[in-house]
């Protein structure tokens, strides 16, 4: 039996290989297909971004996982730029790129945008970490105002982000440990860290602003 056989992507969308090259008549078929498929996109169709996400979906995941090297981020990743996508779907001009050329500037942003969120996140677990530690004498790099107000926002988080904390800075567990421990998805855990670790440094940044 001949023809191009199914594979399954990360992402877990079925698509076929890459099909042989088209020519005249094929051609302008295809491409008056991709219209039709933006067209019922940029209107709403929802089975119109089912069918992008199926043909997108793979390298906007294999983009991201290469950049982020972590394929937990890279699910994400792929997650918000499709929701991105259909949420300004209106904003879309055929006339300025293709469907796949906005479809990877958007992922391009999304990685871009998890990178920063990254940098924010090693910041503040370097100032956590500071407070957390075993030693009982304050690290010289942080001042006490800013050991205090991490710790009364750490009395402040949910009982569960607060857990999640502790077990990620006083328990040094690994984020697929504390998944393990407490039943719940590793993207679940690094969300609980991330917003914690977010809301721990809105309060720093307030506290040096007020102090300017």
């Amino acid at each position: 039996m001949t023809g191009s056989p199914a594979t399954l992507t990360p992402t877990g969308a079925l698509r076929a290989r890459r099909p042989a090259r088209l020519e005249g008549a094929d051609m302008t078929t295809a491409v008056d297909d991709a219209a039709l498929l933006a067209e019922r996109f940029v209107r709403g169709d929802e089975r119109a971004l089912a069918e992008i996400y199926g043909q997108w979906s793979a390298l906007v995941y294999s983009l991201a996982l290469r950049s982020l090297g972590d394929a937990t981020d890279a699910e994400d990743v792929t997650q918000r730029v499709f929701v991105a996508a259909w949420q300004g779907r209106e904003r879309y001009d055929p006339q300025r790129a293709s469907l796949s050329a906005w479809l990877v500037g958007i992922t391009r942003h999304s990685i871009a945008d998890a990178h920063q969120a990254r940098s924010r996140e090693r910041t503040i677990t370097a100032q956590v970490a500071a407070i957390t530690g075993d030693d009982a004498v304050p690290a010289p790099e942080v001042e006490l105002a800013d050991r205090l107000l991490i710790a009364d926002e750490m009395a402040r988080l949910e009982p569960l982000q607060r857990q999640v904390v502790q077990l990620a800075f006083f328990d040094d567990l690994t984020h697929l440990q504390i998944a393990e421990r407490l039943g719940m998805p590793v993207g679940t855990v690094k969300s609980h860290i991330r917003r914690s670790l977010t809301k721990l440094r809105g309060r720093l940044e307030v506290s040096r602003g007020s102090a300017t």
